[in-house]
């Protein structure tokens, strides 16, 4: 049985015989006016059949009222016989204007299946009791001395980064381990191969490490977050490059060995374009591009070097430079094409790692799926 509006709306019919009475005119008066059969006018008036465009227009003329008016008529009624929607189609479509669901179901986050089951998922994943307070999480972002609301595509990353975690087995974090690792790190940075060790050594010191694929629009490079006090790093390397690689994970070791965000309940770093524009950054992120920028390549040693080549920098200086520092010429570029701002310079040296590490470390994204449930 057809669900109808709580106002009944007649046929046009109704109102055309209604018309007809008050005129004193016949069915077969208004067929001739109309100049159309008898028949077609008995089965308006009988409501066995509706009123086309053509014949709006017809009858506006024939009880000289606007076309628009048996049109609208007709509208109101079809609408009114016709079903109501699944209720389902408003919470998709208020979960889609808020969330990118598509996107999580696509990257198997969540599953898709009915409306309401579907904001279970959602509510779950994005720990809430409402769907109204899945976005009212604060999280302290780069650029602003303020904590600020995340998008929804930014969200979503880091509550897939929160859930990761809490599958991840890992020793008791060790601060004094981590602070030893990257000294260790700073021996892989020679060769790009040896960026596969960097999870293991991680994990040792009781670090979560992960790579996660990000959501179209997200713009996050890097995230340091903490779970039963101890750091989750997770990296997105939307840039694929070994410099951007190594800076950014020495940024968000940063954040952990300086405890950022460890007391604030559900606080995560978040790191957007981490070697962008430092001015006006809060302290804590000044801190994280020092460490971050000394450790790819020494600051000192770096801006001397700059002082007595540019504005000519010959491939011959710059690969020397790079073996005296014991560093991959990537990272020497990188940091030069930022202070010089001259980023054609080199650029065949910034080469690609994502498929160095993925293999040895927990992934999502990319065609892989990290073993968690809802």
């Amino acid at each position: 049985m057809n669900d109808i509006s709580a106002i009944p709306v007649p046929h046009p019919g109704e109102f055309i015989k209604d018309e007809l009475d008050e005129r004193g005119w016949s069915q077969r008066d208004l067929a001739f006016i109309l100049g159309c059969p008898e028949q077609a006018v008995g089965m308006i008036i009988a409501g066995k059949r509706g009123i086309s465009a053509e014949m709006a227009k017809a009858l506006g003329d024939a009880f000289d009222v606007s076309a628009e008016f048996f049109a609208n008529l007709q509208k109101l009624y079809e609408l009114s016989q016709a079903r109501q929607p699944d209720p389902g189609v408003a919470k998709r479509a208020r979960l889609q204007t808020a969330l990118p669901v598509r996107e999580m179901i696509k990257r198997c986050w969540i599953q898709d299946t009915d409306a309401a089951m579907l904001e279970t998922q959602m509510l779950h994943f994005f720990e809430a009791n409402r769907v109204e307070d899945i976005l009212q999480v604060s999280y302290a972002a780069k650029k602003s001395q303020n904590t600020i609301v995340l998008t929804p595509v930014q969200a979503a990353w880091l509550f897939r980064v929160r859930q990761i975690s809490k599958v991840m087995t890992v020793p008791t974090y060790s601060e004094k381990k981590l602070k030893d690792a990257c000294g260790q790190l700073r021996y892989l940075m020679v060769d790009p191969e040896e960026i596969r060790h960097v999870p293991r050594l991680l994990m040792e010191c009781g670090v979560r490490f992960m790579a996660v694929e990000p959501l179209p629009g997200s713009k996050i490079d890097g995230v340091c977050t903490w779970l039963n006090n101890a750091p989750v790093i997770a990296m997105s390397l939307r840039l694929d490059k070994i410099d951007n690689f190594w800076f950014v994970l020495r940024h968000e070791i940063e954040h952990a060995l300086q405890r950022h965000g460890r007391d604030t309940p559900k606080n995560v770093r978040v790191d957007e374009d981490v070697v962008s524009d430092t001015t006006d950054l809060p302290k804590e992120e000044q801190e994280a591009n020092k460490a971050a920028e000394d450790f790819c390549v020494p600051t000192r040693a770096m801006n001397d070097f700059i002082a007595r080549k540019d504005p000519f920098f010959s491939e011959r200086d710059m690969l020397g430079f790079a073996r005296l520092q014991q560093v991959h010429p990537g990272l020497v570029v990188g940091q030069l094409q930022w202070k010089t701002k001259r980023y054609e310079l080199f650029r065949r040296y910034l080469v690609k790692i994502r498929n160095l590490i993925l293999p040895y470390c927990m992934v999502d994204g990319w065609g892989q799926v990290a073993p968690v449930s809802l």
